[in-house]
């Protein structure tokens, strides 16, 4: 039985970031709603994963956390500006100005887009024969999306994955001073990029291209209110961060999955209909985004026992994913997997508004890829990105002959 006694969250090694899976097997079973020495909790447990995310009383607003962990700084200002750690009513009126970007007209419009740029990808993965599968495929392809989304010009493109790596980093439970100092520099510069391009768009609004969604997002209304200029680019740089390395570790992580389960690659390669099934797995086994967080409004009743208002929760969907209790089998990869109630994109209010079209691009990317090269294998040692909060390959040498 493994000892828990010397873990806390906020003092996790490189071994738990490399696999979690025994600490989080454990915890589920031992102590499912686990207190860090700080007085926060860590929940392995589904049902007490989904009470959570279901809650209107559990609070994404980080205003005052951020305040203690960041101090007035570019990351503070963007990370309590974009959607995701804000409560209604003002979570609810952004979500609105911002959903008109992933209306299902404009996922009509992404699909040919994200098929021409995955087949001209493909071309080159061809060419080269021998490649690093995440720097010359996996984060090109939402560097592509992303920049006909918001259009950024070609030199600003090889950027983008570093921006979104340095801002996500620093929303790790623990933070070196390197780490901040990086991600204020990429909150800054990328902004910096955003602002130049919002501002060309207001005086030419009628100078977007297909599936370009910057005017919905400068020009979109509800009830009769804009995004602000500060809103507009905090946000911008929010669509970058969820879609490019959620995009990047799903292709990554899938593939890396599949060489791990060489019969479940024979089975996609054999019945190429089951990518939809199959992106679902590979959500559920590698969860991109691998711990949330809440504050508890009120008083919640967990499966252990109540927690008070006031207490800091992380949520880690990375256990909720491979809970027993709701997943047959949950350490086994199937791909044909159903019902599959993975919590990948999260759930309630706060719900990814860009999951359709992470799908879209899951199912794309990955089934043209298997098809495409039914040779392609892991040719060296794969590495992870140092990161808890988020898992996936900073690099997966292949080869497609």
């Amino acid at each position: 039985m493994l000892d828990l006694s010397d873990f806390d969250l906020n003092r996790i090694d490189r071994d738990f970031i490399e696999d979690p899976h025994p600490v989080l097997h454990a915890l589920r079973r031992e102590q499912p709603v686990f207190r860090n020495a700080d007085g926060s909790v860590y929940l392995t447990r589904y049902d007490d994963v989904l009470k959570v995310y279901r809650s209107r009383d559990m609070l994404s607003d980080k205003t005052e956390a951020f305040g203690e962990k960041f101090g007035q700084c570019p990351l503070h200002k963007h990370h309590t500006t974009s959607l995701i750690f804000n409560d209604p009513p003002y979570h609810t009126v952004v979500r609105k100005l911002i959903a008109g970007a992933f209306t299902p007209r404009k996922l009509a419009e992404f699909e040919p887009l994200i098929d021409g740029i995955v087949d001209r990808l493909l071309d080159r993965v061809e060419d080269l024969g021998n490649l690093d599968l995440i720097d010359d495929f996996a984060k090109v392809l939402p560097t592509e999306i992303i920049s006909f989304m918001l259009g950024i010009p070609e030199e600003h493109r090889a950027q983008l994955r570093g921006y979104s790596l340095a801002i996500l980093g620093a929303l790790d439970p623990v933070v070196p001073q390197e780490r901040l100092e990086a991600g204020n520099k990429a909150v800054e510069e990328f902004g910096a990029i955003l602002t130049e391009l919002i501002d060309h768009r207001r005086r030419n609004p009628d100078g977007g291209h297909q599936g370009e969604v910057l005017e919905s997002l400068i020009f979109g209304e509800h009830d009769g209110r804009r995004l602000t200029q500060e809103e507009l680019v905090q946000n911008c740089i929010f669509l970058l961060n969820a879609g490019h390395e959620t995009t990047t570790s799903l292709v990554g992580n899938a593939m890396g999955t599949l060489f791990d389960w060489p019969a479940q690659h024979a089975l996609l390669r054999e019945q190429p209909e089951l990518i939809g099934s199959a992106v679902e797995e590979f959500l559920r086994i590698e969860s991109p985004l691998q711990i949330g967080n809440r504050l508890a409004g009120e008083e919640i009743a967990l499966s252990t026992g109540a927690i008070p208002k006031g207490t800091y929760i992380h949520t880690s969907i990375a256990a909720a994913n491979r809970d027993p209790e709701v997943f047959e089998n949950p350490d086994a990869v199937d791909i044909t997997r159903s019902p599959n109630r993975q919590i990948a994109f999260i759930t309630g209010i706060h719900v990814c508004l860009g999951a359709s079209l992470a799908r879209v691009e899951g199912r794309i990317a990955i089934g043209k890829l298997v098809r495409r090269f039914p040779k392609i294998h892991q040719t060296g040692p794969r590495t992870r990105v140092p990161l808890a909060r988020f898992r996936g390959f900073a690099s997966l040498p292949v080869s497609v002959r």
